[in-house]
């Protein structure tokens, strides 16, 4: 969404959403909950089933503008992606004393799927793909309501976790780069930049970095709104600005407005190669 903003363009509407679209403005696949896998979270509009509506648009654009100006449009995109999180935060949860082959393997399967996606999405004509890897996941105040034990600490597994992707997500994006003519990309570190703001929130204008502003519980980690049910006992912060996290695996909007600037501009240790705003830029 701020990157539609910073480059000047619509809000996207949500892809199911029962209107009229225009594609050549760009698409929004994206689904609360959805993971690289299959298997995380059922139910969920997941990878796979996302770049199989990234297939459908990308006929409609061919028929609409024929295949010159179609494969022109695809070519100019900026495809952005935040995934990968949810598949290891359900792994942490289902496999809390994985072996670290285990881990390494699961990975390892998350990284193939990706890259297998990224494959199809340049065989359709995408050139410029902007990621923000996984984040410190064991800093969730979701993650801490669940281990009371850790007290302010973050939860060791699931950060771990979260930097074996980013590694691996690194490298093969390197790799693409080197294999795909004219494949370009940007890799938005999140990790830490949102591990920054957890462990000093006062040096990025916040007062609190552990807790979260809505729910319950430790470090309010749970039942924000009441819950599934609507039923459980929550509290609301009195100002949501001060606070890193809005409910237990979300930040607040003044914390998303100081991340959005970095994935636009940010400084080479931060976001890189390139920033999305300079992909934006590329032809």
């Amino acid at each position: 969404m701020a990157a539609a903003q910073f480059a000047k363009l619509p809000i996207l509407p949500p892809y199911l959403e029962p209107t009229e679209h225009r594609f050549t403005d760009g698409v929004n696949f994206a689904s609360a909950g959805g993971g690289v896998l299959v298997q995380t979270h059922p139910g969920t509009i997941n990878l796979p089933t996302q770049l199989s509506y990234f297939k459908t648009v990308v006929k409609s654009l061919r028929q609409k503008l024929g295949d010159v100006e179609a494969k022109k449009v695809l070519m100019r995109a900026v495809y952005l992606f935040s995934v990968g999180g949810n598949d290891y935060f359900s792994f942490s949860l289902e496999n809390p004393n994985a072996t670290q082959s285990y881990r390494r393997q699961y990975v390892g399967m998350v990284i193939g799927n990706l890259t297998s996606v990224l494959k199809e999405i340049y065989s359709l004509g995408g050139r410029k793909i902007a990621f923000q890897n996984a984040g410190p996941l064991g800093c969730l105040p979701s993650m801490k309501a669940r281990n009371p034990q850790l007290g302010s600490e973050c939860a060791k597994e699931p950060s771990a976790l979260a930097r074996l992707h980013n590694r691996a997500l690194a490298e093969v994006l390197k790799k693409l780069e080197s294999k795909l003519p004219g494949f370009k990309y940007s890799i938005f570190d999140y990790y830490n930049a949102l591990g920054g703001r957890v462990n000093n929130p006062s040096k990025y204008g916040f007062k609190n970095g552990k807790a979260a502003c809505c729910g319950g519980g430790a470090y309010r980690g749970m039942n924000c709104g009441g819950g599934r049910n609507g039923t459980e006992p929550y509290e609301l912060c009195s100002d949501p600005s001060e606070y890193v996290w809005f409910d237990g695996g979300h930040t607040t909007e003044s914390a998303n407005c100081q991340l959005a600037e970095l994935i636009w501009s940010g400084a080479p240790n931060v976001v890189g190669p390139y920033t999305v705003k300079q992909l934006f830029g590329h032809a």
